[in-house]
């Protein structure tokens, strides 16, 4: 049975990580866009952001003034069993945001949507999220800490499957050239892009895509991953660099993620992970034992699984 004082104390430690310490893949990507960037704007911002990141970790400090919205997602073996049950790991993962927020500190974001009222601690009403998903084999629990920006760098459109690909790039650019244009996104962003589903699940699989995938990784379907690394180089080919500046690194990565949907639609959605990607993951076990990385390893075969039992020879042949 895996502890739910471990739970806390991990998830606190994450919560940490999350909003000091840059992913690394992340910054391997930023790195190689700083070297190829000509934009003298860009240039500036890409190296003032590396710079940054560096006195973050040094000085132990968030390594942005907005630490965005702090939200868990919870993977679970199938064997796994906590201490007090999911309650009490819901009411530990709150507790870590709590703490957090004071002894990062983060800033404290949430509010009532009307009466504005703010409990310093960033908890409130559905506050922080908490989503699940699970795995065949395990007693282990993953925790992941994803700090999102809140506010803008999401957009969703109902298409049609008339559209095709060529409606989905349109959208895709119009997004972009929209969060540049307007300030709705800090560049660059690795963008997830959520294709099907319904509306709901539509925008949750792009900002799973976005959050949950890293730089470099690629879907498992080879003509998912053809788009993915043509929707990277056809975002930065529209001019926009960091921070919508002139420039050619708007897009650190591009992530895509898909759903079956209804016959007569094509849902999208367009999710920016801002510059300050912030995420940390750590798997429990019952032992005692806390492994930490920085790859949520999310979308496995499991996740993506299309048959109604999981068979995963089968899955594989089909």
């Amino acid at each position: 049975m895996i502890s739910i004082d471990l739970i806390q104390t991990t998830a606190e430690t994450l919560m940490d990580k999350a909003a000091i310490e840059i992913p690394q893949d992340y910054l391997d990507g930023l790195r190689a866009a700083a070297k190829t960037e000509d934009g003298d704007l860009s240039s500036f911002v890409l190296q003032a952001m590396l710079e940054n990141y560096e006195a973050a970790k040094e000085d132990r400090r968030a390594m942005c003034g907005d630490t965005g919205v702090p939200r868990w997602f919870v993977k679970m073996g199938n064997d796994a069993r906590i201490e007090g049950g999911p309650i009490a790991l819901e009411a530990a993962l709150r507790r870590a945001t709590a703490n957090a927020t004071t002894g990062v500190p983060l800033r404290p974001n949430r509010v009532h949507p009307l009466w504005r009222t703010d409990h310093n601690n960033n908890v409130g009403i559905g506050a922080p999220e908490i989503e699940y998903g699970f795995e065949p084999d395990g007693e282990w629990i993953d925790l992941i800490t994803v700090h999102k920006g809140g506010l803008f760098g999401t957009d969703y459109r109902m298409l049609f499957p008339s559209d095709g690909i060529q409606g989905i790039k349109r959208f895709y650019l119009d997004s972009l050239v929209a969060f540049g244009k307007r300030g709705l996104a800090c560049q660059p962003a690795i963008i997830g892009i959520g294709l099907g589903g319904s509306k709901d699940t539509c925008m949750m699989l792009g900002k799973r895509a976005s959050v949950l995938r890293t730089v470099g990784s690629r879907n498992s379907d080879p003509r998912i991953a053809e788009m993915e690394d043509e929707f990277k180089e056809l975002g930065n080919s529209i001019g926009m660099g960091a921070m919508g500046f002139v420039g050619k690194n708007m897009v650190i990565d591009c992530n895509i993620e898909v759903g079956y949907c209804h016959t007569g639609g094509m849902q999208m959605s367009v999710h920016a992970f801002c510059l300050s990607s912030r995420r940390a993951v750590a798997r429990v076990f019952p032992d005692g034992r806390v492994e930490h990385r920085t790859d949520p390893d999310w979308f496995t075969d499991y996740q993506r699984r299309e048959t109604i039992e999981w068979d995963p020879v089968r899955e594989a042949a089909e």
